[in-house]
């Protein structure tokens, strides 16, 4: 019999905590899950969640967004692109056209999506127009565009890619001198792709302990308990609270297109930098945007990459910063008017802290 939320937090308040522990979730639902249902004021004061990069909308790179508000308004493609990616600016000049939202305004042919298949019934149904499909994401939305491409698409549609994997940003996190954390809440989404082993290395490499968490209170508080019982009885080792979805080699069909249609390289993160072995690039040249549109290597099409002056967004993502510390966050920069693109997808920390009516530090 599975236990209740509130059993669960009576559990940890009896654990004998002495000194403040730092638990890192690296999932946008995970975030959700624990600032809606209010789990910080709930647990013990010595206990500190700190969301990190659980955010694929957060730390795509600006020359991505850039090149795809290029392509609708300059190769008058039918561009296609997850509701998210709309709204996310990048840094140009105040009367310069700063997101695919804005393009869509000014005349662009630019249209929300929430599943591939829409872009390729977009692109079945426009024969004669060139469709490109702005696909950003982690694992978990990389996942089906993988299918997708693997079971053939057609000659009108082409994808520009800027898939990320997860596992990298927390092992260059752990690999750093000051990780920020003590322990790992690891994805649950994720994991049920790429599987729970894909985290063992937090716990064999850096001796930090590591639980797979779903989506619910009662997963998020055991997947909590359990890395707080491992740091105190310093016996870490990898826990699946989540068994229902995960296991611990994951969905071998989904990694199976991954692998067939994509190739993992070093990859740019937007204010973070170049992770290593970070992104998912297209083995089929034919149907990678970037090649096909000669003009989209053009000089003028290259943005910097990094976050608009005076947003913290990166440091958010990171683990280093909460949002309501950003001196951006709640004045110039809200979700009716975001600055920095961690206030504009429901994955990103400041517009879940935003939700959640966290305003001041």
């Amino acid at each position: 019999m599975s236990l209740s939320s509130q059993q669960w937090l009576d559990k940890i308040h009896a654990l004998p905590l002495r000194k403040p522990v730092k638990i890192m979730n690296v999932c946008g639902g995970h975030e959700r899950a624990i600032t809606l249902s209010g789990l910080r004021t709930a647990l013990p004061k010595l206990i500190e969640l700190i969301p990190g990069p659980g955010c694929p909308v957060c730390i795509c790179p600006e020359e991505d967004i850039y090149a795809a508000i290029q392509l609708a308004m300059q190769d008058k493609v039918i561009l296609v692109a997850f509701g998210d990616m709309l709204r996310v600016p990048v840094n140009v000049a105040k009367h310069d056209i700063r997101s695919l939202e804005q393009a869509k305004a000014a005349g662009a042919d630019i249209r929300p999506i929430a599943s591939p298949l829409e872009a390729l019934k977009i692109a079945a149904q426009n024969p004669t127009r060139e469709v490109v499909f702005f696909a950003a994401g982690f694992e978990t939305t990389t996942a089906p565009v993988a299918a997708l491409l693997a079971q053939g698409v057609p000659e009108n549609l082409f994808i520009l890619l800027s898939g990320r994997l997860t596992y990298p940003a927390v092992a260059m996190l752990l690999d750093s001198e000051d990780a920020g954390f003590n322990a790992l809440v690891a994805p649950g989404h994720v994991s049920a792709v790429m599987g729970s082993d894909e985290w063992k290395f937090v716990v064999e490499k850096h001796q930090i302990p590591a639980a797979v968490a779903g989506f619910t209170a009662e997963s998020l508080l055991a997947a909590t308990y359990s890395v707080l019982r491992q740091l105190l009885e310093e016996k870490y080792f990898l826990d699946n609270c989540y068994p229902q979805v995960v296991s611990g080699t994951g969905n071998h069909t989904a990694q199976q297109y991954l692998q067939e249609t994509m190739q993992v390289v070093d990859a740019p993160w937007r204010g973070v930098g170049v992770i290593p072995q970070s992104g998912f690039q297209l083995r089929n040249t034919q149907q990678d945007a970037r090649l096909h549109f000669t003009d989209y290597a053009s000089v003028a099409r290259k943005r910097a990459g990094e976050m608009p002056a005076g947003c913290d967004c990166a440091k958010v993502v990171l683990g280093k910063l909460y949002p309501n510390q950003c001196k951006l966050y709640g004045t110039a920069c809200t979700p009716r008017s975001p600055v920095g693109p961690c206030m504009v997808s429901d994955e990103g920390a400041c517009r879940i802290w935003w939700a959640g009516g966290l305003r001041n530090e």
